[in-house]
């Protein structure tokens, strides 16, 4: 780990812009696993398919440990209290954020509510925090919180269909946007010099403890297995569970919990145009507006004037 990224306290001069690649990656394997999930849970049920993605990628965990191990001892938790902030992360992040989602859509949600209602997390993360992490936001970073999530809102207007939004699908998805929202910041306050190698197998392992028992007593733990299935576990396991997640938390450590945040206004984005390169799904004007719209408004919350 770099000094910068071991820190508690990161310095308002550590700009996470400077990693403009891991931001870049971010959002594309974020926006790439809508279609990966949606994928999958034509061969799954929420809970079974998130038990096998997360067995597999301990499964996959386990020599990368043992190899990063003997090239550089990893940093496990020292105290109890360690081990339950890193667990309580994982679950609020893994299990109960994705259980959150997925079931949403299984029980009938189309993924542009889904995708709404889950970017409203840049706003959520700017007022906590502003209340709880005394982040002071600029009149023009609040009105960029705004216009994201106002472009996002045009970039899935025509994929929202308010028939299928039932109470209990509507419950799930804000369960899910307040467990990412909490994760991602109780990681940041309460795991601010983690080893995340160390920290993903443990919170893995937390999360498919919780799952498990809900797929064998909900869904009965069945599945097809399919290569279709196999191919969507495995890029959600290796790029979003592993890599995306260690550089959001990454991300966070080097700047403002709301200029990274702001990130998963483009995620939708990334989603529609795999829609139209891998589906042929052209993008209608209204998209096209949107797509400027959020850009506009992610630009506003990262700009740091020079003076700063």
């Amino acid at each position: 780990m770099t000094p910068d990224a071991a820190s508690p306290h990161p310095s308002t001069d550590a700009r996470w812009l400077a990693s403009p690649v891991l931001a870049w990656f971010f959002v594309t394997v974020w926006g790439s696993g809508y279609l990966a999930t949606k994928a999958g849970l034509q061969y799954a049920p929420p809970f079974t398919f998130l038990v096998l993605r997360f067995a597999t990628g301990l499964l996959l965990l386990a020599p990368l440990v043992l190899w990063w191990h003997r090239r550089e001892p990893l940093r496990w938790p020292a105290t109890r209290l360690e081990w339950a902030h890193v667990v309580a992360a994982g679950l609020l992040m893994h299990a109960a954020n994705l259980g959150g989602s997925h079931y949403a859509q299984y029980l009938g949600m189309s993924a542009g509510i889904a995708a709404l209602v889950l970017s409203v997390q840049p706003l959520a993360t700017a007022i906590i925090a502003a209340a709880a992490l005394h982040e002071r936001l600029r009149a023009y970073q609040w009105l960029g919180v705004l216009v994201g999530l106002a472009g996002v809102a045009l970039v899935v207007w025509h994929k929202i269909d308010v028939r299928a939004l039932g109470a209990g699908a509507l419950a799930c998805v804000l369960f899910a946007l307040a467990a990412i929202t909490a994760g991602t910041l109780y990681q940041r306050a309460f795991c601010p010099t983690v080893d995340l190698r160390a920290a993903a197998p443990v919170q893995f392992g937390a999360t498919l403890l919780v799952l498990l028992p809900l797929a064998l007593a909900v869904e009965g733990f069945e599945f097809r297995p399919t290569w279709a299935l196999a191919g969507s576990i495995g890029f959600l396991v290796f790029f979003s569970s592993i890599l995306a997640v260690n550089a959001l938390h990454t991300l966070m450590r080097r700047g403002e919990a709301t200029r990274v945040t702001s990130l998963l206004y483009l995620t939708p984005i990334i989603a529609v145009a795999l829609e139209w390169l891998l589906f042929a799904v052209a993008p209608t004007p209204l998209t096209v507006l949107g797509v400027a719209v959020t850009c506009a408004g992610v630009a506003l919350v990262a700009w740091r004037p020079r003076r700063d």
